[in-house]
C-alpha cells in the first residue's frame, strides 16, 4: 500500500488529505467517523493528541511548545488526563483535575473531548506504527525554517500557511478549499490536513523527527509522541 495521508478533526469528522506515494496523486476526503476512513491507508498523521497521562503534562507536549515561538505556543493545549474521559461534562471534567492534582481542563479541550474519545477507542498500541501523532504548527514551522509564523486564523498567517503548501506541491488547494461546506469544514482544517501529510511524507522518507526520541507510555501502552 502507498497511500498517506494528513488527518484533522473538523466539525463534520474527519478530514484526510490523501497521497499515493507511488504516483503523487492527491485527494481530500471527509470522514464522519473515524472508521469510515479509507482502510488502506498505509501511514497517517493526525493532528489529535493520542497516548494519555493519568496525570501531569505530557512530556511531548511541552517538547513541541520549546519549539514554537512565544505567539504559538499555546497551540500545542494540554490534553485530558485519562480519568478525565469517563465525563460527561466540561464542569465535572475540570473538578476532577483539580481534585486529583490541582489542574483543570481547559474548555477548548474539552470540545475535543468527543474526537479524542473516538481515536482513543479506535487506536492500539500496534496501531501507531500506522497512525502517529502530528502537529500542524510544528510541520508548519519547519517548512518556514523555524521562522516565527503570524497567528494561523489572521489573513496574513492563512496566505503564508498556504504559500508554503504550494511551495510543498499543493496545486489543488483552491479546489480543496471551496469543497465542502464551512458547517462541516474550515479553512484551517485543510490546511492543517496538508501539513499533517507533509509530516507523513517526511516519515516515509525517514526525515521526520519525534518528541520525544524515547516516549513514554501511557496506562494503556500507547506511545505519547509527536512527529513533525
Amino acid at each position: 500500500m502507498s497511500l498517506i495521508a494528513g488527518v484533522d478533526g473538523c466539525r463534520g469528522g474527519w478530514l484526510a488529505a490523501i497521497e499515493d506515494g507511488a504516483t503523487g496523486s492527491r485527494g481530500l476526503f471527509l470522514a464522519p467517523r473515524w472508521a469510515d476512513l479509507p482502510a488502506d491507508l498505509a501511514l497517517i498523521c493526525v493532528d489529535m493528541p493520542i497516548g494519555l497521562a493519568d496525570r501531569g503534562p505530557r512530556g511531548c507536549d511541552g517538547l513541541a511548545r520549546a519549539l514554537l515561538p512565544r505567539s504559538r505556543k499555546s497551540s500545542v493545549f494540554p490534553p485530558p488526563r485519562r480519568p478525565m474521559l469517563g465525563c460527561r461534562t466540561w464542569q465535572a471534567a475540570n473538578a476532577l483535575g483539580k481534585r486529583r492534582e490541582g489542574s483543570g481542563l481547559t474548555v477548548y479541550a474539552w470540545g475535543l473531548m468527543a474526537k479524542i474519545r473516538e481515536l482513543d477507542g479506535a487506536l492500539g498500541p500496534a496501531d501507531q506504527s500506522r497512525v502517529r501523532e502530528s502537529h500542524p504548527e510544528l510541520a508548519f514551522s519547519r517548512m518556514n525554517g523555524g521562522a516565527p509564523l503570524p497567528a494561523k486564523r489572521a489573513p496574513a498567517g492563512r496566505a503564508r500557511r498556504r504559500a508554503l503548501l504550494e511551495r510543498a506541491g499543493f496545486g489543488e488547494l483552491d479546489d480543496w478549499l471551496a469543497r465542502y461546506p464551512r458547517a462541516l469544514v474550515q479553512p484551517d482544517d485543510v490546511l492543517d490536513a496538508c501539513a499533517c501529510l507533509v509530516t507523513a511524507r517526511r516519515i516515509r522518507r525517514d526525515e521526520a523527527v519525534r518528541l520525544p526520541a524515547e516516549p513514554a507510555r501511557d496506562a494503556r501502552g500507547l506511545a505519547m509522541e509527536i512527529w513533525y
